[in-house]
This record gives C-alpha cells, structure tokens and sequence, in this order.
C-alpha cells in the first residue's frame, strides 16, 4: 500500500508491505537513493514482518522543501509515518544518513524504537568541510557528475564488474535525485554530530560495517558499537551500501538480531 503523510512542510511518500499486525520494521534510506535501496531485504521479510518503506524529504517520490534540511526534521518525518500508522513503536533500520536518522530517534524518541540496525553510518558522517565541498561539487557539476564518483564508493570493483545493471539502477537514483532535495540532506548531514549521545541509546543495536567502506569506514561503526552498551557488531564485504552487496548476509544478520530475546 502506497500512503503519505505531512511532516514538518514536508509531503513524505511511503509503502507498507506484510500482513497486518505483524511486527513493523520501518526502513530509512540513504542520501542519494529511494526506497527501493531496500528491494533485496524484502522477500525474506515481507511474510513475517509489517515493513515500511519511505522516500527520505527531497528523494523519490517525497515532496522537496526548499532550503537546508535537519536531522531533527528527518527524524520527524519517520515519527509522522509511525503516527499515522499508529505504531507505538518499531524496529528500525537506517543506512548511512537514514542510520544517522536512526541514531536520532533512539536518542529523542526512544519511547518509539524497539530496537536500531544501524548500517554503514557514523554518529558523525563526514565534516563540515567534506560537506561544503560536496554541496559546492554539487552546485558546480550537477547530479550527473556525482554519480559518476559515487559509484566507486557505494560499491566495489567486483558488483560493479558482476553487477552493471545494479550499478546503473543506482546511478540513476543519484541523476533523478532533485538537487535541492541532495542538498538540503547535506546541510543535515553537515550540521549533525551525535558522538557523544548515543551513549544514551538503550534499546538493542546492531552495528553493520562494510570492510572497504570510505565514506564510513568501519571505525566509525566500531565507535557506534563501543559508545552504545550492549549493541552488537558485523562486517561484511562490502562498500557502502552493503545491504546490496551483500544482500544475502546483510539480510540474515538483521533477521537474526530481530530474532533475539
């Protein structure tokens, strides 16, 4: 079922998929990509779990605000979904900047997260001057031109050898991405820092690092495992977006910590 909900001068696009009154496992994207970044996790889950996917504000078929975005203000997108469907509360899985959004919640909202994956993110993504100048590139060269170098970065030689079709769908999430969209999750992305409290997260967490990710190397998740006490870590193979690469493991690790008391 496709539904949207208003949030924050924001019009949020979001599908529900696996039978009423299962267990709701709410999905947050990356920058750059849509909710279909989630398509490979979806057969194993969609019989046992109530999964929601959404288009991060500025992406896919969610509306784009102008200006400069905040992860408070992403974070508020997710509770709208949440309270429209009237979930109490939900397993979540983010990656990258939807892992940071993931972070927040935990730490502002945790009356409404059962547990977090928090998947190839970091408490701290990037810096303000990384995220000046991509806002800059981006100005200059255009989505196309991003692409281009993201595709090193998001996968490794060998999908991108096995995989061009895959390659190519990704690529064309960044080239239709809305610019404005891109650069309001940057500015969110620049001006976010939650290193010092995720210490404060207390529901169960599972850390996921890919082992030759750049743009948040598996340090920044051996952080996220060491500030949160009792979370759980796992390295796959993968570059950043590893829920794609390695689909397979990605999707057991998550059903099995789903799975624990």
């Amino acid at each position: 079922m496709d539904a949207r909900v208003a949030s924050g001068g924001a019009d949020i696009s979001y599908t529900i998929e696996g039978p009423a009154g299962a267990p709701l496992l709410l999905f947050i994207n990356s920058i750059g990509t849509t909710r279909d970044l989630w398509v490979r996790q979806l057969p194993a889950l969609t019989g046992r779990y109530r999964v929601i996917r959404y288009d991060a504000r500025g992406h896919g078929r969610s509306s784009t605000p102008a200006g400069d975005y905040t992860i408070a203000q992403l974070g508020g997108d997710a509770l709208a979904i949440l309270d429209q469907v009237g979930a109490v509360s939900a397993d979540v899985c983010g990656i990258s900047l939807g892992g940071l959004t993931a972070m927040w919640l935990g730490v502002h909202a945790p009356q409404r997260v059962r547990s977090l994956v928090l998947a190839n993110t970091a408490a701290r993504i990037g810096s303000v001057q990384s995220w000046t100048e991509r806002i800059a590139f981006v100005q200059e060269q255009g989505m196309a031109a991003l692409a281009e170098i993201t595709m090193p970065r998001w996968f490794t030689e060998a999908l991108r050898t096995r995989e061009p079709e895959t390659v190519q769908t990704f690529r064309a999430m960044i080239e239709t991405c809305p610019t404005a969209g891109y650069l309001g999750c940057c500015a969110a992305l620049r001006d976010e820092n939650l290193r010092d409290a995720i210490k404060a997260i207390r529901c169960p967490v599972l850390a996921i690092a890919g082992a030759t990710d750049v743009a948040t190397p598996p340090e920044a998740l051996r952080f996220i495992h060491e500030q949160i006490a009792g979370s759980r870590l796992m390295t796959l193979d993968a570059a950043h977006l590893s829920n794609v690469e390695q689909h397979e493991a990605f999707t057991t690790g998550l059903l099995e910590f789903l799975a624990s008391p």
